[in-house]
């Protein structure tokens, strides 16, 4: 895992698609609050979707990069070199939109509310990245804000908020990592 690093530019070299439902699958068995399963994946290949998903996620880094950001938020984004265009979302072969579900429908048609739904997904999301690192796949966090756009154009449930957007292949040939240091383990933990 410590050879793990989020990539910004994709190939789009093809992707199997048991790939990608291998490591869904085992991001489904992650823990959660209550056993609920507080989350859902869409997973997409289909490139007008993703070409869709890209405008409205531009549109929204957009006013985040020209208005929303503090100079210290900008400040600390400048040594990875991002900015509002995001050809990832349309470069990488697949984007994983990761989906909180805040409650279901019972078989008698009550709502049924999960429980600590972020850490919940958080741990799914978590699962996610690990199993596809395993598969050989590169992933990017990525979370414009506002995301409503990414409920309606998957057309999901008002019940489920957008959590995270996550391109999915393999980082393209001329692929640059920034240049980062993990913590040490005495500056992250510590044992007792």
């Amino acid at each position: 895992m410590a050879e793990r690093r989020t990539v910004r530019h994709f190939s789009t070299d093809p992707v199997p698609r048991e790939a990608i439902e291998d490591a869904l699958r085992i991001a489904g068995t992650a823990p959660s609050g209550a056993h609920r399963q507080p989350w859902y994946f869409v997973a997409i290949s289909d490139a007008e979707l993703k070409a869709q998903i890209r405008a409205a996620a531009e549109e929204e880094e957009r006013a985040f990069y020209e208005h929303r950001a503090t100079p210290e938020w900008l400040e600390a984004l400048a040594p990875l070199g991002t900015d509002f265009v995001k050809e990832h979302l349309t470069d990488a072969p697949w984007v994983i939109v990761v989906f909180r579900r805040d409650y279901e429908l019972g078989a008698s048609g009550d709502k049924e509310k999960g429980y600590y739904l972020a850490e919940s997904v958080g741990i799914a999301v978590g699962f996610l990245i690990s199993a596809l690192h395993r598969a050989g796949l590169a992933t990017l966090t990525h979370t414009p804000a506002p995301m409503t756009f990414l409920r309606e154009l998957c057309g999901r449930p008002k019940s489920e908020k957008p959590f995270l957007l996550l391109p999915v292949g393999y980082p393209s040939a001329d692929c640059e990592v920034p240049d980062i240091e993990r913590k040490t383990l005495d500056q992250i933990a510590e044992l007792r």
